[in-house]
């Protein structure tokens, strides 16, 4: 009860007197102690760690390149009479693009059958008097040497008559040539020229580009420090090599709809990037992949067996660089653990080293508890259709 001095109370009515008196009983209640119940531990959502198989992939940048690609180019010269494709079109192996002005090859190609008639008439009447002379020859009415003499005029006709159709060939391909073929199947691009432009035999400048673009290439690099890694795994024996499909990502993320196949890696290292060229092959039936796109290759590199995985939340990162995390134990109570982690699968971390499977690792409630604390222990789960994809 509150202390009131004596004047102040004689001073006070027998009302103010009852209204002190209720205030010192309120002040009683307030100050009198009351049993407060136990506060419940803390609820807090754990994953239970369980080992699984899961292909290790890398996420690399690139851009696609045609899978082959000609340059084409006229081997005679002239003047250009007909262009006969659609800039921009498909075009196939042989079909004709241009046409050059073939009257001077044509008129060469003439004189060269004409001169092969001329030398097989030769050859045709060396015959005759070698026949002859061999007969003479016989009757002892030439000499020997006259049936020698008749001998090598035949094979001299011969050998003409080989020239000769040596001529007409060699005139003939020139004048084939005129005719400028695409050497392979494929998409065209624009014409470096026009109808009546003067063009040279392998000229530096090319006529058209021809591309195939079905299938194409993507090419991406790989830096040489992860190529390493690889390898150091694979050695241990952590990891299994697995050739794994290729899944190419657009410009714009959206994810391609054919996947692709690795080709081949360089053999050499890029002194300037330290990385390795790395060479896909994706169909393109649709010819969506045009060469220069920019894409990214998300290509698998090998799969672990009885790999830890946990949910990012469930791992934290000190200042200085370090990852823990906070782990129920046996007992019910948190416990802190230092991880080491590697690269993110989906949205959980790969465990090195730190974490084993059954381990209860809390990834929500953090912030309200502490090592030693006693918890309430509820399963996280993860929403449908959450599954990690690869990376």
């Amino acid at each position: 009860m509150p202390f009131f001095p004596l004047r102040f109370l004689r001073l006070l009515s027998v009302p103010g007197l009852v209204v002190l008196a209720a205030l010192a009983t309120g002040c009683r209640r307030q100050a009198a102690p009351t049993g407060m119940p136990a506060l419940p531990p803390p609820e807090v959502a754990v994953a239970t760690l369980r080992p699984q198989r899961v292909e290790l992939t890398r996420e690399l940048p690139g851009r696609a390149a045609a899978f082959v690609i000609a340059e084409v180019r006229p081997q005679v010269g002239g003047i250009v009479e007909r262009r006969l494709f659609t800039e921009g079109g498909n075009v196939t192996a042989g079909q004709v693009l241009y046409e050059i002005d073939d009257a001077a090859y044509a008129a060469e190609h003439a004189s060269a059958k004409a001169a092969l008639a001329r030398a097989e008439a030769a050859l045709e009447l060396a015959r005759v008097n070698a026949r002859r002379a061999a007969g003479l020859t016989e009757l002892n009415a030439v000499s020997r040497q006259e049936n020698d003499n008749a001998v090598a005029a035949l094979r001299q006709a011969e050998a003409e008559v080989s020239v000769a159709q040596a001529a007409v060939e060699r005139t003939g391909v020139t004048l084939s040539r005129c005719r400028v073929i695409s050497p392979i199947a494929g998409r065209i691009g624009r014409s470096a020229v026009t109808q009546g432009a003067l063009v040279t035999a392998n000229q530096a400048d090319a006529l058209a580009v021809v591309q195939q673009l079905d299938p194409i290439y993507v090419d991406v690099t790989q830096s040489s420090r992860e190529w390493l890694e690889l390898r150091r795994e694979l050695a241990a024996g952590t990891v299994e090599q697995a050739e794994l499909p290729v899944t190419i990502l657009l410009e714009n993320g959206t994810r391609y709809a054919h996947q692709g196949k690795l080709a081949f890696s360089e053999v050499a290292v890029d002194r300037s990037t330290g990385s390795i060229a790395v060479r896909v092959v994706v169909p393109n039936p649709e010819e969506l992949l045009l060469p220069g796109m920019y894409v990214r290759a998300v290509i698998g590199t090998a799969v672990r067996d009885a790999a830890i995985l946990v949910p990012q939340p469930g791992v934290a990162r000190d200042p200085s660089g370090g990852t823990s995390a906070l782990v129920v134990g046996a007992e019910g109570k948190v416990e802190a653990k230092a991880v080491r982690v590697s690269r993110t699968i989906g949205d959980q971390w790969l465990v090195e080293e730190g974490l084993a499977a059954g381990d209860r690792v809390i990834v929500q409630g953090v912030q309200k508890v502490r090592p030693g604390m006693a918890v309430t222990v509820v399963e996280a789960t993860r929403p449908a259709g959450s599954n990690p994809s690869r990376k």
